[in-house]
């Protein structure tokens, strides 16, 4: 059976070029120059750059221990940096700040408060009453599909129900950059998959940027308009693809030229130049043999 050769994943129709083109004229809202971070004596991120512009869905993959989540927790400002600069709309990050939202791998909602308190909770803290916090925290309930269980505790719901009151938690406070620390990882296939699409049709109501960190490249290539690829020890950039999938997306696309072209691109990038380890020269004692 002969190999389909995949077209290049560089090669986009006029509709996704001229996307591309509106997008770069936007705003830049994320701007990272030079970004390094050392742990000691380990250099985990290297000399990273990146433009985001307004309503980009950026998503960053990579090996294992390269450093996507504490790239994204120093743009949350959980992390602080060793060098390099970064900027939200052009004024430096020093810490956490409203401007910000995230959404974790876990769940990490309050479990003591019923879905509309948890989306509330935040706009309190921020200072606005009960009755305005209340209301918006509808609004924004309404947009994740769940005005049915405001009343619910989290114990009470599903997985993929949880994350999704994450994500309406985090939107609340009307942040400028949405971050999000794989947090689909735990969830079954099929809840995975009605996340990207409640993510994308999100996404295209609300004006937000999107830092969305993954190991799953499916994933990545059917959510993002560009694609970090780093690399590891210490973590490079290795390349920053733009994604040639039509938009809307569906899941439909995944066996799309396109697709498989941006996903063999981002495993050659990944894997490509790796060489595996060789084993040590260990005799191991398997049962019958003579240990001497």
């Amino acid at each position: 059976m002969s190999q389909v050769e995949l077209p290049s994943y560089t090669a986009q129709s006029p509709e996704v070029a001229a996307r591309f083109a509106k997008i770069k004229l936007r705003p830049v809202i994320l701007d990272i120059q030079n970004l390094t971070k050392t742990f000691h004596s380990h250099t985990t991120l290297e000399n990273i750059s990146l433009q985001v512009h307004r309503r980009e869905l950026i998503c960053v993959v990579g090996p294992s221990g390269c450093g996507k989540s504490t790239l994204i927790r120093i743009v949350a400002g959980l992390e602080t940096l060793t060098s390099g600069k970064l900027l939200v709309d052009g004024k430096p990050v020093d810490g956490p700040g409203s401007d910000r939202g995230m959404v974790f791998q876990g769940y990490t909602l309050f479990p003591w408060l019923t879905v509309k308190r948890n989306v509330m909770f935040g706009l309190q803290v921020a200072g606005e009453s009960s009755t305005i916090a209340e209301s918006e925290a509808r609004q924004w309930i309404e947009l994740v599909g769940l005005s049915k269980f405001e009343h619910s505790y989290p114990h009470e719901l599903s997985g993929g129900m949880k994350q999704r009151v994450a994500i309406a938690r985090a939107l609340a406070n009307k942040p400028r950059i949405l971050l999000m620390d794989e947090p689909y990882g735990a969830l079954d296939p099929t809840t995975r998959c009605k996340m990207q699409s409640y993510l994308m049709q999100i996404w295209r109501q609300v004006d937000v940027t999107i830092l969305f960190v993954t190991h799953d490249l499916d994933e990545a290539v059917l959510l993002a308009d560009r694609i970090i690829v780093l690399g590891a020890n210490p973590s490079r950039i290795l390349e920053i693809i733009e994604v040639p999938v039509p938009r809307p997306r569906s899941v439909a696309q995944m066996l799309t030229p396109e697709f498989l072209a941006t996903k063999h691109r981002i495993e050659e990038l990944i894997h490509g130049t790796e060489e595996p380890a060789p084993l040590p020269n260990i005799r191991l004692t398997m049962a019958g043999d003579d240990v001497e």
